[in-house]
Formats: structure tokens, C-alpha cells, sequence
């Protein structure tokens, strides 16, 4: 039985993803699916890929995730599980492409500059 892994990020989360063929159990950091991501929204997320692709129950995944909140998890989750999907089967890419798996979201948390409050805030200018 050969595993195939694939890493998926998001904003500060990163995921890495181990697949292979099995019941669909979906373990994260040790925990069943349901008991790490309690929201139905999130699990959603997580499972897009094999529903699309219609392979729900055909595979089992392991997953590391660390780093971010639990929505920029559950979103580099799905890019881990798309990325091994790809890995198993190339024909799988343009599908989950066009659904838009695939891209990998470059949007991450602006730096806070020095002699500011925030990132992009300034502190009211006062003229006298």
C-alpha cells in the first residue's frame, strides 16, 4: 500500500498531508475529522476535493497541521489533500483546478512597521 503526501499552506497555517487507499478516515494531529474541525463549514471544506472528484470513502488521510486558526487550516488542508490527489492521478488537475484547489491563496498577514499602531494605521497627525 503506497502513502502519498503532499504539504498545503494558508495565510500561517501549514498542512502536511499523507494518502492512501482506505475507508476515508480523515485523522488530524492524532484526532478523528469531526473532533478537531467541530464546525460543519470546516469539514466541508476539507472534504471539496474527494466530492468533486467523486472518491469519498476511497482514501485515508493523515495530517499534520500547525501554525494559523482553524479556517486557514481547514483551507491548507484542502490544498494537502488536492496536491496528493494530483500526485495519484494527474488527471485529477484540471478538474480541481477549475474548481479552484489548486492555487495555493499568497495572501498572508501584512507586517506591523515601526512609529505606527498597525500595519497600514498612523497615529492622528497633529499640526501643532
Amino acid at each position: 500500500m503506497q502513502v502519498f503526501n503532499a504539504t498545503g499552506r494558508r495565510k500561517s497555517a501549514v498542512a502536511r498531508v499523507y494518502l492512501q487507499d482506505g475507508k476515508g478516515n480523515i485523522t488530524i494531529n492524532g484526532k478523528e475529522l469531526k473532533d478537531y474541525f467541530p464546525s460543519e463549514l470546516l469539514q466541508y471544506v476539507v472534504n471539496q476535493p474527494f466530492q468533486v472528484l467523486n472518491l469519498i470513502g476511497s482514501y485515508d488521510v493523515k495530517a499534520n497541521l500547525g501554525g494559523g486558526g482553524t479556517k486557514g487550516q481547514a483551507e491548507a488542508l484542502r490544498l494537502g489533500i488536492a496536491r496528493a490527489l494530483v500526485e495519484i492521478n494527474a488527471e485529477h488537475k484540471s478538474v480541481l483546478r477549475a474548481n479552484g484547489f489548486m492555487t495555493r491563496d499568497p495572501r498572508e498577514v501584512e507586517r506591523k512597521k515601526p512609529g505606527q499602531p498597525g500595519a497600514r494605521k498612523k497615529f492622528q497627525f497633529s499640526k501643532r
